[in-house]
This record gives structure tokens, sequence and C-alpha cells, in this order.
């Protein structure tokens, strides 16, 4: 077995999915993120023009790079309450299927410590830092050049064997590996993804503007959500699945083998009005460990708020906004404020 195949053994028997080893030059996709930027299209993702052009020279971000290692893990939970039918229960809270469990940036990095480690001990010393959604790393064009999968008309990366519901992460390495081939497209003439975006966030094929996109809103934005935006924003909490959802290829989606991401908190089926009661305390507990606790208490209750807004009126409805109507915090209150308005209730 050359060191390639036992590198991606080793892989395996830690729990990925899949592994490819990507080249470090990416000076076509780096052509797409300027033009990106330039359309202002990341909104207040202020670190995405900030490191600039190297996103796309791992050798820059990491000097001595040679070669990437890029890895898949699949996280979808078995017992998840099914998509759709959480979309089709405005009083239910829907929170992106990947934010369930505990946080991918720990499990992730754990796992490709350990894959360092292991290669450390098997090849000896060498350079290696690892990644996973936590600096200016293009993943997505890692991922696809590694031969992972291809980017979807969404952005995201599609596999044809595991659909798009994983994580990537990344080890950036100072070896010379034997790169793999990147995959061909298969997205052909559908356009599903495009046409599901509730708040038509992508613009056109593989291009996202983020500051439309709910993921983008209920997580980054640090601000009042756009009043135009938050009606089309249904039940979404914490995330959107749409795009992902009517993928013909996520029919190969695998579930996750991993413990870590089965669901927390009950958050696959929750109800708005009950999470809408969480106390700061409250919310800092139940998301130790949690993707979630990242957007703080204050934006929890600000997306929340919006979803009540959009929800069938009701006296529970009225009384969990009404409760919230003096909240210390202005934003809070302006959400409210919307949404007591929606239901003619200010």
């Amino acid at each position: 077995m050359d060191l390639e195949e036992r590198i991606k053994e080793w892989g395996r028997e830690l729990g990925f999915d899949a592994l490819g080893i990507a080249g470090i030059d990416l000076a076509e996709d780096e052509a797409r993120l300027m033009e990106w930027l330039a359309r202002g299209w990341h909104g207040e993702m202020e670190y995405m023009e900030r490191h600039g052009t190297r996103r796309a020279r791992p050798a820059e971000l990491v000097p001595g790079t040679l070669s990437v290692i890029t890895a898949r893990l699949n996280y979808t939970a078995a017992e998840a309450r099914d998509t759709q039918a959480v979309l089709d229960d405005p009083e239910s809270a829907f929170v992106a299927r990947y934010a369930l469990g505990r946080d991918y940036h720990k499990v992730l990095r754990a796992k490709l410590q350990a894959l360092a480690e292991r290669m450390t001990a098997e090849l000896g010393s060498f350079h290696y830092r690892v990644f996973t959604d936590s600096a200016p790393v293009m993943e997505v064009s890692l991922a696809a050049k590694s031969g992972l999968g291809w980017r979807g008309k969404h952005t995201l990366l599609l596999s044809r064997d595991a659909g798009s519901m994983f994580f990537l992460g990344e080890l950036f390495v100072s070896l010379e590996l034997a790169k793999d081939a990147p995959t061909t497209a298969h997205c052909g003439t559908c356009e599903r993804c495009i046409e599901i975006c509730p708040t038509r966030a992508i613009v056109a094929p593989y291009q996202l503007d983020a500051r439309r996109c709910v993921s983008y809103l209920t997580i980054e934005h640090k601000g009042s959500i756009p009043e135009e935006l938050r009606p089309l924003m249904g039940n979404r909490i914490y995330g959107c699945d749409d795009c992902q959802m009517v993928c013909p290829w996520n029919k190969y989606a695998k579930p996750s083998n991993d413990p870590d991401f089965a669901v927390r908190n009950g958050l696959d089926d929750a109800a708005l009005v009950e999470l809408f009661a969480w106390t700061e305390d409250e919310f800092n507990r139940r998301f130790e460990g949690s993707p979630i606790r990242r957007i703080g208490h204050e934006r929890w209750l600000r997306n929340i708020a919006v979803a009540l807004g959009n929800a069938p009126s009701s006296a529970g409805i009225g009384e969990a906004l009404a409760s919230r109507a003096a909240h210390p915090s202005t934003m809070v209150r302006e959400h409210v404020s919307w949404a007591l308005a929606r239901h003619r209730l200010s």
C-alpha cells in the first residue's frame, strides 16, 4: 500500500468518511473569490476580505505547505425529525441539521489532529496545520480539487455517494504527496436549489449573495435582520437546509455514526415558544459545546422573534412575545415589536 492510501486508511480508522489529497494551486478559485468580494456579497464577514488572497494561497497561509489532505465527515442524525415536517410546522423551530449535536469544529479538529499525530508517528516529523471552518481556507475548492466532490449550484460540495450533508476539514502538510484527480460535476440542468431558496440568495448558478442567505442572517449577521427578508425566513431560527433538502443527490446522504452528532436538547423538534423562554443562563448551559452558543442569547431571541412573527396567531405566541417586549436589548425589542405588529398585538 502506497503512502497516500495508508494516510486515507488511517483517516477511515479515525472515523472520517472520505479523504482526498489536493495541490495548492487555486488560481481560478482566487479570481472568483475576488469577484465575489468586490460585489460585497460577503456582507459583514469582514474576515473574508481581510485575509484576501491568502484564502486561495495555502503556501502563504502556512509557509512550507506542499499538499492539503481534505476530509469529509457525515453529520446527519438518523433520529432527527424529518426536515420538511419541521418546516411545515410553523410553531416548531427549524435548526440546520449540522447544528443539532456537538460543535463540529471541536470534533473535526480532534480527528484531524489525531491523523497528524498518527502520520508523525509513522513518517517522522513534518510541518502541518489543522483547519476546519476556522481560518481563511477555501474548503470547498480544496475538497473539489482533491476529488471529494464537485461544487454544486448552491456553492456547497456535492458527492455522488454522500450528497452534501457532511463537514469538511483540512490538514496542510509540508509533504509532497500524490494528488487525487478532481471529479466531474453532475448537477446537469437541475436548479432545484435555486428555485427553493426562500430569500433568493442563490442569484444564479454557483453565485450566492450571502447578505440574503438565511444561514448568514441567523448566524453571521450581528444587527437587525432586514424587514423585507423577515417574512421569508419562516420558522428557520438557525441556518437553513432548503437547498440541500431538495437536491436529488442527497438521497445518497448517509447518517452519521458519530455519537457527537446525535440530537441534543430536542432541537430537531422544539417549540418556538419553549426556546424563546430560555434565560441567558439556560441558553449558555444548554449550548455548552454546541456551535449555536457562538451567536449568543441576544441573536437567539432575535431569530426566534422573527419566527414567532411568522407563526399563526395564538394566545401562547402573543404571551411569549409580550414577555420580551421590554427586553434590555434594543435589537430584541425591535424584532419583538415587529412580530407583535404581525399579529396585530402592538
